[in-house]
């Protein structure tokens, strides 16, 4: 997924998580992640724009197996005035073993 989102965004900041050993799936599984992309080509786009445009992106791998985002989508001036911070995951409803 970083290359992907790498070449295909040309990120100034990027993170991924892999948060699936707080799920059911558990570690490894690489079922639910928690994304942060940073990039000016985000620039003129809603949120919901830039969601689709990663869920594209993403969708051999949504395809097979991934079965939950978090995505912090920004401009580099939103990043730095939200302090640098993406989004915290939601806690698990369903059978988490992190409980």
């Amino acid at each position: 997924m970083s290359a992907i989102l790498e070449r295909e965004l040309a990120p100034a900041h990027l993170a991924v998580v892999d948060e699936s050993g707080a799920h059911a799936a558990g570690a490894g599984a690489q079922s639910h992640y928690n994304i942060v992309v940073v990039s000016a080509g985000f620039a003129g786009q809603g949120r919901l724009e830039r969601h689709r445009r990663v869920h594209g992106l993403l969708a051999a791998e949504l395809a097979t197996g991934l079965h939950a985002l978090t995505l912090t989508l920004l401009t580099p001036e939103e990043w730095r005035a939200r302090g640098a911070r993406g989004l915290e995951s939601p806690r698990c409803h369903g059978s988490s073993k992190a409980s």
